[in-house]
């Protein structure tokens, strides 16, 4: 199989061992930079170029797509499956699911729990949108914030009142979320692959902030987790309609809430702590679905 991997970066842990997996099976694995690429939309010829030439067929596709830049990385992923590539994840799955928003309503919709939350685009009375979620302290996110940058803890309603002014300066979107305080700063990632938990890990803030990210210093050990948890991380995948997906979960008085969805999670650490190949279940499932689509 020949199979592009969209990603500005090809030094990036999880490109280096998708490419490791997938050569060593064989397939013909490259590197796609996708401001390199620009498309034509055409009924009868739609194609691509990468490097003012015409790119040639690619039996799958794996996103690898950060924050910025999204929407020219959208389209160009949309552009791969009109040209008949197989790809990890649906853009229009992706779209829906890097929205903060339209995520949370979703799962919310389909009876999942997650950390109260409000939105608004601009609102003066911020004292209502810190009452909706309980009060301080609280949350504030970037909407489109990732790896825990643009997550602020709020510990009194004047701060919670300043931050989120700032943030309207800004013109920026935001959120404002409950605090679990007995998840005492901890979470639970579960990769999903296949409607299945693959592995999961339990991340744990440095001392001195709240975010458990790894890029924000967090540590990550191995958990077992409940089969609730695991249910509704499945259910999650099924109800964006993602075939690789990351969960976060926190554990609550009222059971597990699912505050993030990670629709590019990272390989280094989950693989790390579980010692599992999850870049090779990845490729398992590339070569399942091509198999399906040459039968």
């Amino acid at each position: 199989m020949k199979i592009a991997i969209l990603s500005r970066d090809r030094s990036l842990y999880s490109c280096r061992r998708l490419i490791k997996i997938g050569e060593h099976r064989g397939h013909n694995v490259q590197i796609i930079d996708p401001l390199l690429c620009y498309i034509k939309i055409h009924h009868l010829s739609p194609s691509i170029y990468y490097n003012g030439k015409l790119l040639g067929h690619f039996d799958a596709v794996i996103p690898r797509l950060g924050i910025s830049n999204a929407f020219h990385c959208l389209n160009l992923l949309r552009q791969f499956e009109i040209c008949g590539s197989y790809s990890l994840n649906k853009s229009i799955s992706i779209s829906r699911a890097r929205d903060k928003i339209c995520s949370l309503q979703l799962l919310s919709e389909a009876g999942i729990d997650t950390p109260v939350t409000s939105f608004v685009s601009w609102y003066q009375k911020t004292t209502n949108l810190i009452n909706l979620v309980g009060g301080v302290p609280l949350i504030i996110k970037l909407v489109e914030g990732s790896q825990g940058i643009g997550v602020v803890i709020a510990e009194t309603y004047r701060a919670a009142e300043s931050i989120i002014d700032a943030f309207r300066v800004m013109n920026a979107n935001i959120l404002v979320q409950e605090f679990i305080k007995e998840a005492e700063c901890c979470d639970i990632r579960c990769l999903v692959i296949n409607n299945q938990v693959v592995a999961a890990i339990e991340r744990k803030s440095k001392i001195g902030d709240f975010r458990s990210n790894l890029h924000r210093g967090g540590k990550a050990y191995p958990v077992d987790i409940t089969e609730k948890e695991r249910m509704i991380a499945v259910k999650a995948a099924n109800i964006l309609n993602l075939e690789v997906i990351g969960v976060d979960i926190i554990r609550s008085n009222r059971g597990p809430l699912i505050t993030e969805i990670n629709i590019s999670p990272g390989l280094e650490g989950i693989e790390t702590i579980s010692k599992l190949d999850i870049a090779s279940k990845i490729i398992d499932l590339i070569e399942k679905r091509n198999k399906n689509t040459i039968m």
